[in-house]
C-alpha cells in the first residue's frame, strides 16, 4: 500500500491539482519508453506529426486522444508499446507564417537572403514545436518522448535524401516541363490534391476569331479571356458537322494578330459553348496535352505572381484579373466580343492560402506513380492493410487507380532541398546522396544545387520507418516496424496515407501499418468546420484549464463513431465533467468507508449477496464488452459502456444497496464483504477507464490497495470469467424492475422521497416470487417500502391502489397513507375548476361560426385538438377524485 492509500481525497474534484503531477510522475519513471525486445509482442504507433505552424486545435485533440486510448490499452495488455511523437516542418504553411511575420516588420525573405531566412524559420520551429509538445503533455498523451522526431532532423534528412536518390536511380523520379498547379501567392507549384475546387459564379465570354483571308469568323467561348494572348490554336471535335469544312484553316487571334491553326481533337466537347475552344497550352492542363499532340507552341502570358508577361503586349505587368477586365472592354470596342453570359464553374484554389490557382507550364521534378500505386492497391485488397471503417477502402483505391505523376518540387526555401546539382559547363544534372563540389559528368566545379525543395508530403511519406532509423537496419526497425495502427482523419487519405503505403512498401520492406483507423472532423455546434475566419475555433488548452484533460478526452470520444464528423457542444463538455464528478464523489465516499478496513479479508462464496454477485458479473461483462469494442476500434462505444456501468449500475444501484451493510456495526463479515466488492469493482473499473481518463483514474487508484507503481502499467482487466453469473443478473434485474416501477408510480403521485408506503406484489412466476421474497430488504432500502405483501395469483386487485405491470409480476401501491387526501383533493378540485373554465371558453369559441369560418383551418383544428385534450384530462381527474372519496 502506498503512502497515499487510505487517505481521503478532497471534497471537490479539481483536476488542476493533480493532472500535471501525474504526468510528471509517469514521464520521470519512464513508463512511456520501451526498448526493442524480441521476446515481447510489439505495438507501435507513429503520431501524425502536427505542423509547426501554431498550436494544436480540437482535431489534434481528438486524434491524439484516440491514439492515447489505444496505446494505453495495449500497454496494460503487456505489449511492448511505443508511440513516436514529432512535428512536421510543413514547408508551404510554415514559410507563409514566417513571411507574414516578416511583412509585419516591413521586410521580406528576399531582403534577408536564404540563409538568414532559414535561421528565422528554425527559430519559429523551436518556439511552436515546443508549444505543441507541451500541449500534447497537457492532454495526457503517453508518447515515448525519448523517440521524438522532426521531419527535418538529421535522421529524417538522411532518409529523405536516400529515398529521393534511390527513386531517381530507379527511373521513378524525373525532371520535366509540364503544366502544374501554381499558387501566385505562395509562388510555388503544388500537387493536384493540394487544390480545393470550389463552385463559383463566373462568365462565359463569346469571342470572334476571324478566318484568314475571309470576312467569316469562328465563335469561341471562354471563361478566361486574359489567357488568349497564349492561344496557339483553336480546336473542334472531329465529328462536329458545323466545323468539318474549317479544319486546317488559319485563324487570326484578336488584339494580337497572330496566325493560329484550327484543328480537330476528340477531347473537345461539342456541347460546351459553341463547340470551338481556344487552346492555350501553357495555361491549361488539357490544352497542354492537346498542344503536345498537335505540336503547338507554349507561350507563357501569366507569370509566377499572377501578373501578365511581355507575351500580353501592352497589358504586361498588369494583374491577371485587372487585365481580364480591360481586355474584355477592348474586345468589345474592336467588335470581337459577341456576348457575355453567366456561367457557374469549378475554380481551383490553393489549399494553404485560398488563392486561385494558375495552371502554368514550368520545369519541375516528378515521381512516376503508377509503379508505386499498384502494390499499394494490392496491400489493401489482399488484407495486409485494412481501413476502419471499411468504406474508406474504396476512396483510397479509386484515387490510386486514377493516379497521376506527382509534382514533388516546390519553389520555397524551407524544406528538404532537392539533392541535385546542375552543371554550367556541360549542362548535365547530378543527383547524389552526398553534397557535390564537382560535376559527376564532366568534373567541372561550376555547379549549383537545385534551388527547389521537396513537397512536405515526400518526407512525411517516410515517417513510419524513418522514425525507426531507416535507412539503417536498426533494432527498432526490425522490432517495431510495421506499426500496428495509424489514426488519422479522412481528409488526408490522399495526401499522406496512400503515400506512406507506397513508400513503406518500396523502402520499408512491408506495409507501414496494419490498420488505418479513420476519424472525422470536429465541427462547431452548427456543423461548420472550425476556422479562424469564422471565429468558431475552440482551443483545447482552454477546455483543459477549465475542466481538465480527462473531461475533454471523454467528451471527444463518447458519441463518436469511426469515420464520422462530430459536433462540439459545451453541454457535452459539462456532461463529461459531471461524469468525472460522479466518479470522484463515489470514490471519496468509498475511501472514507475503507479507512481502517481489513484489506486482507476475502469473502467466501456464501458471504456474497445477490447484489454482490450481480455487480461482480456486470463488471466482468463490462470488461469483456469494453475489450471487444476497443479491438474493433469502437472507442466511443467502449467509453459509453463504462459510463453506463459506473453511473447507472455501480453508483446508482450497487453503492446504494451496500449502505445498510456499511452502517451495520453488528455484522462485521457482511460489512467487510461489501467493502471487498466495492473495492474490487472500483479498482477494476478504474483500470478499464484509465485509457480514457488517465489522470482521474491514477489519482484514485493510488489511494486503493494495489500492486505496481502506476495504474498505467497495471494489468488490463479483460473480464473475470469466474465472476460471470447469469442467474444473479437475471434475478437482480427483476428486483430492479420492481423498484423502478415503484419509483415511477411514486413520482406520478408526487410522493415525498422519505414517505414510506406499503408494497403489494402479485407474482405469477414461482421462481421470481422466491427471489422477491428472499430480497425484501432491497425493496425496503430502495423502494421506500414499509411492508411487502404477496398476493395469490387469483386474488382480486387491491382497491384504491395505483398499479404497474412488468414481466411476470404486478406492483400495487395503496393510496391510503401514501398521499395527504385532503390536500390532494383540494389540488385536484382546483385543477378541475380551471379545466372547466378552459373547456367552456374553447367550446364557446368553436361554437362561434364567425371564428370557425374566418380563422385559418389549421388554427381551428389546433383549438379542437386542445379542447379534446382538456376533456380527456378532466375525465381522468374526475376518476381520481372519485377514488379519493372512497379513501
Amino acid at each position: 500500500m502506498s503512502e497515499e492509500q487510505g487517505a481521503n481525497i478532497p471534497k471537490n474534484y479539481d483536476p488542476a491539482s493533480f493532472e500535471r503531477k501525474w504526468y510528471a510522475y509517469w514521464e520521470d519513471h519512464g513508463f512511456f519508453h520501451q526498448e526493442a525486445d524480441e521476446s515481447r509482442e510489439p505495438y507501435s504507433v507513429v503520431i501524425p506529426p502536427p505542423n509547426v505552424t501554431g498550436q494544436l486545435h480540437m482535431g489534434h485533440a481528438l486524434d491524439n486522444t484516440l491514439q492515447d486510448i489505444l496505446v494505453r490499452y495495449q500497454r496494460m495488455r503487456g505489449k511492448n508499446v511505443i508511440w513516436v511523437p514529432g512535428c512536421d516542418h510543413a514547408g508551404i504553411a510554415t514559410q507563409a507564417k514566417v513571411e507574414e511575420s516578416l511583412r509585419a516588420e516591413g521586410t521580406t525573405r528576399f531582403d534577408l537572403g536564404r540563409e538568414k531566412f532559414l535561421e528565422r524559420v528554425w527559430a519559429w520551429k523551436e518556439q511552436y514545436g515546443d508549444r505543441i509538445m507541451y500541449q500534447l503533455r497537457m492532454l495526457g498523451s503517453s508518447c515515448d518522448w525519448a523517440r521524438e522526431r522532426f521531419t527535418m532532423d538529421g535522421g529524417c534528412s538522411r532518409a529523405v535524401r536516400e529515398a529521393f536518390v534511390s527513386l531517381y536511380e530507379q527511373g521513378l523520379i524525373y525532371q520535366g516541363t509540364r503544366i502544374t498547379n501554381w499558387c501566385p501567392s505562395c509562388t510555388t507549384a503544388i500537387s493536384d490534391i493540394e487544390v480545393n475546387h470550389e463552385t463559383e459564379e463566373g462568365h462565359l465570354w463569346h469571342l470572334r476569331y476571324a478566318i484568314e483571308g475571309t470576312d467569316e469568323y469562328v465563335e469561341i467561348a471562354t471563361t478566361r479571356p486574359e489567357t488568349m494572348f497564349g492561344d496557339t490554336g483553336v480546336a473542334v471535335h472531329p465529328d462536329d458537322e458545323r466545323y468539318k469544312h474549317l479544319v486546317g484553316k488559319t485563324l487570326i487571334l484578336p488584339v494580337v494578330g497572330r496566325r493560329i491553326p484550327l484543328f480537330a481533337d476528340a477531347y473537345v466537347d461539342p456541347a460546351f459553348g459553341t463547340g470551338a475552344v481556344k487552346v492555350t497550352p501553357a495555361h491549361d492542363p488539357n490544352d497542354f496535352e492537346m498542344g503536345l499532340r498537335h505540336n503547338l507552341a507554349q507561350i507563357i502570358v501569366i507569370d509566377t505572381e499572377g501578373k501578365m508577361t511581355a507575351g500580353a503586349g501592352h497589358y504586361e505587368g498588369m494583374d491577371r484579373y485587372a487585365c481580364r477586365k480591360a481586355l474584355v472592354k477592348e474586345l468589345e470596342e474592336i467588335g470581337a466580343l459577341v456576348s457575355t453570359e453567366g456561367h457557374e464553374h469549378a475554380v481551383g484554389h490553393c489549399s494553404r492560402c485560398g488563392t486561385t490557382i494558375e495552371p502554368l507550364v514550368s520545369k519541375q521534378w516528378f515521381v512516376r506513380m503508377e509503379e508505386l500505386a499498384e502494390p499499394a492497391i494490392a496491400a489493401v485488397r489482399d488484407g495486409r492493410i485494412r481501413f476502419v471503417p471499411d468504406r474508406f477502402t474504396k476512396i483510397y483505391e479509386n484515387w490510386l487507380e486514377n493516379i497521376r505523376d506527382w509534382c514533388i518540387s516546390r519553389q520555397l526555401w524551407w524544406g528538404h532541398r532537392i539533392p541535385a546539382w546542375h552543371c554550367d559547363d556541360c549542362g548535365e544534372t547530378s543527383v547524389s546522396r552526398e553534397d557535390l563540389t564537382a560535376c559527376a559528368h564532366c568534373g567541372s566545379t561550376k555547379i549549383r544545387q537545385d534551388e527547389d525543395v521537396l513537397d512536405t508530403w515526400f518526407s512525411s511519406g517516410l515517417w513510419p520507418f524513418e522514425t525507426m532509423g531507416w535507412p539503417d537496419d536498426t533494432k527498432d526497425l526490425r522490432h517495431f516496424y510495421p506499426t500496428a495502427a495509424l489514426v488519422t482523419g479522412y481528409d488526408i487519405i490522399f495526401f499522406w496515407v496512400a503515400r506512406m503505403v507506397m513508400m513503406g512498401l518500396r523502402f520499408g520492406g512491408d506495409v507501414p501499418f496494419r490498420d488505418i483507423f479513420i476519424h472525422g472532423l470536429v465541427r462547431d455546434s452548427e456543423g461548420r468546420k472550425m476556422s479562424k475566419s469564422l471565429g468558431n475555433g475552440i482551443d483545447p488548452v482552454e477546455v483543459i484549464e477549465k475542466y481538465g484533460a480527462d473531461t475533454l478526452r471523454f467528451m471527444l470520444i463518447t458519441g463518436n463513431t469511426p469515420g464520422n464528423d462530430m459536433r462540439f457542444y459545451w453541454e457535452r463538455v459539462e456532461a463529461a465533467r459531471n461524469f468525472a464528478n460522479k466518479i470522484w464523489n463515489a470514490s471519496r465516499y468509498m475511501l472514507m468507508n475503507f479507512e481502517g478496513a481489513d484489506t486482507s479479508f476475502v469473502p467466501a462464496a456464501e458471504d456474497y449477496t445477490l447484489a454482490d454477485r450481480w455487480i461482480l458479473s456486470r463488471c466482468a461483462v463490462t470488461a469483456r464488452d469494453v475489450t471487444a469494442n476497443l479491438e474493433k476500434y469502437e472507442l466511443g462505444e467502449a467509453g459509453r459502456t463504462i459510463y453506463e456501468f459506473l453511473w447507472s449500475e455501480f453508483c446508482d444501484w450497487y453503492i446504494e444497496l451496500t449502505k445498510a451493510r456499511l452502517y451495520d456495526k453488528e455484522n462485521v463479515r457482511a460489512k467487510n464483504t461489501a467493502l471487498y466488492v466495492l473495492r474490487t469493482v472500483l479498482e477494476r473499473t478504474l483500470r478499464l477507464l484509465h485509457p480514457f481518463m488517465p489522470f482521474l483514474t491514477e489519482e484514485i487508484w493510488q489511494k486503493l490497495p494495489h500492486e505496481g507503481e502506476s495504474i498505467m502499467t497495471a494489468h488490463w482487466p479483460a473480464g473475470h470469467e469466474s465472476d460471470l453469473d447469469a442467474a444473479a443478473e437475471r434475478d437482480m434485474t427483476a428486483v430492479m424492475e420492481v423498484i423502478k416501477t415503484v419509483r415511477n408510480l411514486r413520482a406520478e403521485l408526487s410522493t415525498p422521497p422519505g414517505k414510506k408506503s406499503e408494497l403489494i406484489l402479485r407474482v405469477t412466476d414461482g421462481a421470481l416470487r422466491e427471489v422477491f421474497a428472499a430480497h425484501e430488504d432491497y425493496f425496503f432500502a430502495l423502494a421506500s417500502a414499509s411492508s411487502v405483501t404477496f398476493l395469490a395469483a387469483d386474488a382480486s386487485d387491491p382497491e384504491n391502489a395505483v398499479t404497474g405491470a412488468l414481466a411476470g409480476a404486478a406492483v400495487y401501491l395503496p393510496l391510503a397513507g401514501l398521499i395527504d387526501v385532503p390536500k390532494e383533493r383540494a389540488r385536484l378540485e382546483k385543477e378541475q375548476t380551471n379545466l372547466e373554465k378552459e373547456i367552456a371558453r374553447l367550446s364557446g369559441k368553436l361554437a362561434n361560426a364567425g371564428f370557425t369560418s374566418k380563422a385559418p383551418a389549421q388554427v381551428v383544428a389546433a383549438e379542437r385538438e386542445k379542447l379534446a385534450g382538456y376533456e380527456e384530462k378532466i375525465t381522468l381527474l374526475r376518476t381520481r377524485l372519485a377514488d379519493l372519496v372512497k379513501l
